[in-house]
């Protein structure tokens, strides 16, 4: 699992897509044994259907409302919407340099950046809100400007 798919497992987003393919590929697998042998016989008889992918239904996730919440349970006062560091411990998840790094690098921060850990903190931290939001989540535009 990537660290980003753990910020979004975290946020409850992806987890049941994840799930879906699972099942679908679960069923797919035991549907094809089963009937095997059956249709070795068939097969030339009559044509072959695919189904289509069963798509689970997108879920969109009030991202500052879970993360508020989690924030009041929290006792450390964290600036979740100004700081990555914070932003990765309310969620419970490694926040050290190293971490950040291979975060940024998992997202592409440009090299320049790379170097910089101010740099790379505040372009990591608007990266991670857009790509949540690109991947379900509800976040309001002034904390992906």
């Amino acid at each position: 699992m990537s660290f980003f798919s753990s910020i979004l497992s975290k946020l409850g987003l992806g987890v049941a897509n994840e799930n879906s393919a699972a099942a679908q590929s679960t069923s797919t697998a035991s549907s094809h044994s089963s009937s095997s042998a059956a249709a070795m016989g068939a097969a030339f008889d009559r044509p072959t259907v695919i189904a289509a992918p069963v798509l689970a239904p997108v879920t969109k996730i009030d991202v500052v409302a879970h993360l508020t919440a989690l924030a009041d349970k929290n006792p450390e006062k964290l600036n979740w919407k100004t700081s990555i560091v914070d932003l990765l411990k309310l969620l419970g998840l490694d926040s050290s340099l190293a971490s950040r790094k291979a975060l940024a690098e998992e997202l592409g921060c440009p090299a320049e950046k790379l170097g910089d850990s101010a740099q790379m903190n505040i372009w990591l931290h608007k990266t991670v809100l857009q790509k949540i939001a690109e991947n379900g989540g509800e976040v309001p535009a002034e904390l992906l400007d």
